[in-house]
């Protein structure tokens, strides 16, 4: 076995040192145009594609010991070291695109309008380097691990060199009637159907408004100010990213995409897939692993702004006690919520909609399995499916980019603003009422829930162990979670 090993790694230290082809791109032309006659119902009669093994007819015999090699040799790694050659990217998809026809000309064209470059392997294997440390911060630091985990390990499925576990399922149509359907790789038909239709998102939505009480924002509404405070981050990074790919070379966000990027500052993992899947799905990858990474280090990001906009006796204030809330109050809240965006901005009627029903599950009293259910078995199967298919956006070629770095910047930025936001509110509303607020809860509406209302706590009592804010915080946290899907919504009607 060892000698294997050793013989085997030879190999691959050999074929690093072999000539590499070059993969420029690869514009397939446009052939001659085919008579309409030709065609019976639609179905072209042009030169069929070689077959794979040529019969003795055609005088070819079978294929080669030698060709049987190279092609077993290009799917393993040799293939990733060595792309292949214009001509045989050429003949891999000729065939193919000779089946497409325009209803309008009658001629074939080329589906995929172009080749894109091979994937140098070092890329990949520089993707599925930060795959293990997103599964190493999941574990060793505990940082998101519902999320990141899945997201590192699909990120490495994603970077496996020639496996197209990633592909996105692709149809091909003559006349308008599908011709040929490929599955692509499973993480791709993961995508397909639940991040780039936007399901899995509101599932997670829903889980998240069983498990959420809006007790203390019924009991305290003035709160709701603070969660939609926190939003300021998104908006000011908006524009923030306009003006970087302005000034910054190699940076070019368009608005849509600087929309996407702003909405890390709510904090809400499935609010930024949702937006991120409808207005800049090729920056998903980064946006989803920057609002998870803030969102796990709440409690290191936040604190230092917090002491650093607040005195010491604005932190030890007491806040009164919360007053009981109904049942009654429980059940109607997320209907009147549900009714008040569904005629004021519909665009955020999904993301509400399933949180305030998840939500009128767990409060109603009578649908106590449906409620456990969306909590538990539904939010962790989709969770897998979210994380996987989040992860199979973190390809090299399309992380791997100075937008990156830049999406990481403003992630912090926004996240940042946002924390200063809702503090900055509290303080202003205590300078115009009687009833003071603890600044520190402000901070909590950024909707990371319930860790951002945790924090706000744990400042409290470093000043007055006997301070308990928790309860007072999770008002505008729960705010913030209605305050960055309303966010979401008015992007969408803007930019969607």
């Amino acid at each position: 076995m060892k000698k294997f090993l050793w013989v085997f790694s030879l190999f691959l230290w050999l074929t690093a040192f072999l000539p590499a082809q070059d993969a420029s791109e690869v514009i397939v032309s446009e052939t001659e145009a085919v008579p309409v006659e030709e065609f019976d119902e639609g179905v072209p009669h042009g030169p069929e594609p070689a077959p794979v093994f040529p019969s003795e007819e055609e005088g070819e015999g079978t294929l080669s010991l030698l060709d049987s090699l190279k092609a077993l040799l290009n799917s393993t790694s040799y293939g990733a070291i060595h792309p292949p050659t214009e001509e045989e990217i050429h003949q891999k998809y000729q065939a193919m695109n000779d089946k497409i026809q325009t209803a309008e000309e009658g001629t074939y064209k080329d589906y995929t309008a172009s080749i894109e470059k091979f994937t140098p392997l070092w890329q990949n294997v520089l993707m599925i380097a930060v795959g293990l440390l997103l599964i190493y911060l999941a574990i060793a630091k505990g940082f998101e691990p519902l999320l990141l985990l899945p997201i590192g390990f699909g990120g490495i499925l994603a970077n496996i060199p020639l496996a197209g576990i990633a592909d996105l399922p692709f149809s091909t149509a003559i006349n308008g009637a599908v011709s040929s359907v490929v599955a692509g790789g499973f993480l791709g038909q993961i995508y397909t159907f639940g991040i780039e239709s936007g399901l899995f998102p509101l599932l997670i939505f829903m889980g998240v408004g069983a498990m959420t009480d809006f007790g203390p924002l019924i009991a305290n509404p003035k709160t709701a100010l603070l969660g939609a405070a926190a939003q300021l981050g998104i908006f000011t990074t908006l524009i923030g990213a306009v003006l970087l790919s302005v000034y910054v070379p190699g940076i070019t966000f368009t608005l849509k995409d600087a929309a996407s990027i702003g909405i890390i500052g709510g904090a809400d993992g499935p609010t930024a897939i949702f937006v991120a899947s409808r207005l800049s799905p090729d920056l998903l990858g980064a946006i989803a692993v920057a609002a998870y990474s803030y969102m796990a280090l709440v409690p290191i990001i936040q604190p230092p702004i917090m002491r650093l906009l607040t005195t010491k006796k604005e932190r030890m204030i007491r806040m009164e006690q919360l007053r009981p809330v109904s049942q009654r109050e429980k059940i109607i809240f997320p209907l009147i919520v549900l009714l008040l965006v569904a005629f004021l901005l519909p665009d955020a009627a999904p993301l509400i909609g399933a949180l305030m029903f998840g939500n009128l599950a767990k409060e109603s009293g009578v649908t106590e399995r449906l409620s456990k259910t969306a909590q538990n078995e539904l939010c962790n199967i989709v969770t897998i499916m979210l994380g996987l298919s989040v992860g199979s956006k973190l390809e090299a070629a399309k992380f791997l980019r100075p937008e990156t770095l830049g999406i990481l910047i403003l992630g912090l930025v926004a996240f940042s603003i946002g924390t200063a936001g809702g503090v900055l509110l509290a303080k202003l509303m205590n300078a115009v009422s009687k009833r003071k607020i603890n600044p520190l809860i402000g901070a909590a509406g950024v909707s990371a829930v319930p860790m951002a209302a945790r924090v706000a706590n744990k400042v409290g009592l470093e000043e007055d162990p006997t301070n308990f804010l928790l309860m007072h915080a999770m008002g505008p946290n729960v705010s913030g979670v209605i305050g960055s899907a309303v966010a979401a919504g008015v992007l969408l009607a803007i930019l969607g």
